[in-house]
């Protein structure tokens, strides 16, 4: 058990948002995983913040409890990413900036981290330029 956490790059859809994306599209699978990481705990930390963020804007609630009893808890739960939320990132990777994150099932963020964040905002991007959409997702 513990943080996996996943990047997609997806193919638009009117059906998308900004917390979900169609999975299939004419029979096809719509998506395929540009990155992958283990227990990064700092990256969960930022991206629920993230999501938070999105959900509040949008009153958006995902309807999933914590284990505190929180509401919109950020499990299982796609957040979409902008170029400007791509370019916040890179600047908080680079910065040292990834919020200090705990959770029973998370694990502790590692140095070596940084360069995979860096190599997935490179793929994003790139994906992005193709005119797919990119999305970020965790499961704990």
């Amino acid at each position: 058990m513990g943080l996996d956490q996943y990047a997609y790059a997806v193919r638009p859809n009117p059906m998308n948002t900004d917390f979900a994306f169609e999975q299939k599209v004419n029979g096809e699978k719509s998506y395929h995983e540009i990155a992958y990481w283990r227990k990064h705990s700092n990256l969960q930390g930022y991206m629920e913040r993230l999501y938070l963020r999105k959900a509040t804007e949008q009153g958006f609630d995902n309807g999933n409890k914590g284990w505190g009893g929180e509401t919109n808890c950020f499990n299982c739960q796609p957040v979409r990413l902008t170029f400007q939320d791509l370019a916040e990132l890179e600047a908080a990777v680079k910065g040292e900036a990834l919020p200090h994150t705990t959770g029973f099932f998370f694990g502790e963020s590692q140095p070596e981290d940084k360069k995979d964040d860096l190599a997935f905002i490179k793929a994003a991007r790139k994906a992005m330029s193709q005119d797919m959409e990119i999305y970020y997702d965790s499961w704990w």
